[in-house]
């Protein structure tokens, strides 16, 4: 599977070909760089690694991946991922991948990394119903009894509680490619992507 490494840039509307106007996500998809390819003579199976929006400064990059860059010959990049694509040739270091790799009506996934919301409860993080909103309950927002009518008695794994809302990694599949446009690399993606507003996200052709 190929693909490229892109930017939510946000979501807007496009009218489709009745009229009918389409949600849709935009996505600056690449350009990326491939910066090394991985075999398994060598690292035990066939990859490409690719590199996304370059480094302004080199300081913020550490001398192993310095190196790397420097044996590739390439610029320093913020973002690295590998795919394993079906077929490899053609694909040497140094190339530049773009937008084109897609066309209308292909069908993606798209990783991307959801908004954190922090700390929350039940309610929230596990729409969960609460007690009575009345005065005198001492039940409004909160899970209620978690233990077992055993002695002793335990919380059973898995069970919906307080903790950390968002912030995790979230794929979504079988989208459909609605439009590019190559001249600014920007892909529309129909229905929405995990991630917020120039967060990063990783798009799989899944033909390739």
């Amino acid at each position: 599977m190929l693909g490229l490494l892109g930017k939510k840039l946000g979501m807007t509307q496009i009218f489709g070909e009745n009229g009918e106007p389409v949600s849709v996500t935009v996505v600056e998809a690449g350009p990326c760089t491939i910066v090394r390819r991985k075999s398994k003579a060598t690292d035990g199976y066939d990859a490409i690694c690719v590199g996304f929006e370059p480094v302004i400064k080199e300081k913020r990059v550490n001398k192993p991946m310095t190196g790397v860059f420097k044996k590739a010959g390439t610029n320093s990049f913020r973002y690295m991922k590998e795919f394993k694509p079906a077929k490899s040739e053609g694909l040497d270091v140094g190339k530049e991948i773009d937008v084109t790799l897609f066309k209308k009506g292909d069908i993606i996934d798209v990783i991307g990394v959801t908004k954190g919301k922090g700390f929350q409860g039940v309610i929230k993080r596990w729409h969960m119903k609460g007690g009575p909103s009345g005065h005198g309950s001492k039940f409004h927002r909160t899970a209620g009894s978690v233990g077992m009518r055993t002695w002793p008695g335990r919380v059973l794994a898995g069970t919906h509680m307080s903790g950390q809302l968002g912030n995790t990694s979230r794929t979504v599949k079988n989208l459909k490619v609605f439009d590019i446009d190559k001249e600014r690399n920007l892909m529309f993606v129909d229905g929405s992507i995990p991630g917020a507003k120039n967060g990063l996200v990783v798009i799989n052709n899944k033909s390739l």
